[in-house]
């Protein structure tokens, strides 16, 4: 057919396959999982190669693949090596961009709950952490791990059993499932872009390929702020570097917003940089949240 577009993945790059099967096989459900390395420390990190494959024994699966550029592996995959053990946390739209964020590729040993500005939750029978602001936990034992190749963008499939589940309960019906609409889960789709279950799609843009400075390097008025969002807190946290002091002026003179600057409140700033923020502008949202 002249309409179809045919590739044989061995003609082609990993590149362009690992693209097409992503924007092809969506939307995919997220698998934000919580491990810890053999002297403990935390790592939090998503995976959209992720599903449920049984319910007795009740099993999940998810793969962290070596990555396309430099196949090297994830400090996930090397963590459920040393421990054998991994949370697997639902996403819901509330905590899309804080997770978006902590996809980030930091150090290994940096913890990407407090870059994320997430809660960690102890566990009670797995030594993972959990994310509190999830809305359905699912604690793991690893079963197994097959690695499906040895070149970049081979899976590596991590075979876990659930053994305790935990639930949020604003979540649950009056029957006490967990009702769909409530629980509002996301799912990745190709490129930036996302699909809402209860909504639609909507875009959220990719962590930057450099470090962004986390939202636990967020001014202290800003992490504690009444107005801001969790979400909007993972975007501000999403910037390399703050703008500069003279940038700021510029911006307050040029849009003659001194006099707004000068009477306003900590939470009128907050406010009105939130209206940047629900407009996708996080530049003038800082302009705005650092102009006193």
């Amino acid at each position: 057919m002249e309409n179809i577009l045919s590739i044989d993945p061995k003609n082609e790059t990993v590149g362009t396959v690992h693209g097409h099967l992503l924007s092809a096989i969506s939307p995919r459900p997220i698998a934000f999982a919580s491990t810890v390395d053999a002297q403990g420390r935390p790592n939090l990190s998503p995976f959209s190669f992720f599903n449920v494959f049984g319910a007795n024994p009740p099993i999940v699966i998810f793969s962290p693949a070596r990555r396309v550029r430099g196949n090297t592996t994830k400090h996930t995959l090397e963590n459920a090596k040393e421990v054998d053990e991994v949370v697997i946390n639902i996403v819901n739209y509330d905590m899309v961009q804080q997770m978006s964020l902590s996809s980030t590729e930091y150090a290994e040993g940096v913890n990407e709950f407090e870059k994320a500005g997430l809660t960690m939750l102890k566990s009670d029978l797995v030594k993972p952490f959990r994310v509190a602001e999830s809305p359905v936990q699912l604690e793991c034992k690893v079963k197994q791990i097959v690695e499906t190749g040895t070149e970049g963008g081979a899976g590596n499939l991590i075979i876990c059993e659930v053994v305790k589940i935990h639930i949020n309960k604003n979540v649950l019906d009056k029957n006490g499932s967990i009702d769909q609409h409530k629980i509002d889960t996301v799912a990745r789709m190709g490129g930036n872009w996302y699909s809402r279950a209860n909504m639609g799609m909507f875009e959220v843009e990719k962590p930057l390929r450099t470090l962004g400075i986390g939202v636990d390097n967020l001014p202290q008025t800003i992490r504690e702020s009444k107005i801001l969002t969790g979400n909007d807190l993972g975007r501000l946290g999403n910037v390399e570097t703050l703008p500069t002091k003279e940038l700021i002026e510029d911006y307050i003179i040029k849009n003659s917003l001194g006099e707004f600057v000068k009477n306003a409140t900590v939470e009128d700033l907050h406010k009105q940089a939130k209206q940047h923020l629900d407009n996708n502008n996080t530049t003038n949202a800082w302009y705005i949240l650092l102009a006193k």
